[in-house]
């Protein structure tokens, strides 16, 4: 079971991730909807070069242009980026062409009854699927909090040909479960491992990772 640790804004919480044995952790460059997450691109750098390939890194940015993404990439140094469903595949395309090494996730987001939001079948090009739970009252497209349909996600990650991610309001102690229930190829988190303070809890990271795995 892979397991990525989504949206790290400093090098302590980039650690806590590391102690955890975490596989990805992802870092958000790019903003165009609701989150409090997204930090500069000088600050993913020093992060990224911190974890200095010790575990994937994954840019996860909601820009739809190329240019810009592959820019970032570029300086960044991250081995994936996690694109916004809303980017168009002659855009995806560009990237693909220009940083062939670097693997492609792809979003689909899912309403909380299990409803599919995002046609993937349009997508050409993609290593992995990440299903999200989608927020309509807020526009928030990650790190709602919000879980769906885990039997509904079952069914769709049966039918799609490329290893997929499951997010959306997991935590420690309903990961297993999620796990169990949807069979998918790894998870993602973001708010179920944060404190009160909306910073990374060291204990909540170590937990999921830990409960994640052991399945």
């Amino acid at each position: 079971m892979k397991v990525k640790i989504c949206a790290n804004t400093s090098i302590e919480e980039a650690q806590m991730c590391l102690d955890a044995k975490a596989d990805i952790i992802g870092i958000l460059v790019g903003q165009e909807h609701a989150s409090s997450d997204f930090v500069d691109k000088q600050k993913a750098k020093e992060i990224c070069n911190y974890i200095n390939k010790r575990c994937d890194v994954s840019l996860v940015t909601h820009l739809t242009d190329a240019k810009r993404i592959i820019e970032l990439t570029e300086y960044i140094g991250n081995n994936i980026i996690q694109l916004h469903s809303d980017i168009k595949e002659e855009e995806v395309e560009k990237i693909k062409k220009r940083l062939p090494n670097i693997k492609l996730v792809r979003l689909i987001h899912v309403a909380s009854d299990g409803t599919i939001c995002t046609d993937y079948k349009k997508m050409k090009y993609a290593d992995y699927y990440l299903l999200d739970s989608f927020n309509l009252k807020t526009n928030q497209v990650g790190g709602t909090g919000l879980t769906h349909d885990w039997k509904k996600s079952r069914e769709l990650i049966e039918l799609l040909d490329k290893p997929t991610f499951l997010a959306g309001g997991l935590n420690p102690n309903n990961v297993s479960l999620a796990i169990n229930t949807a069979r998918p190829y790894g998870v993602d988190v973001n708010s179920g491992c944060k404190n009160d303070f909306e910073k990374k809890d060291k204990e909540k990271v170590k937990q999921f990772v830990k409960n994640a795995k052991k399945i």
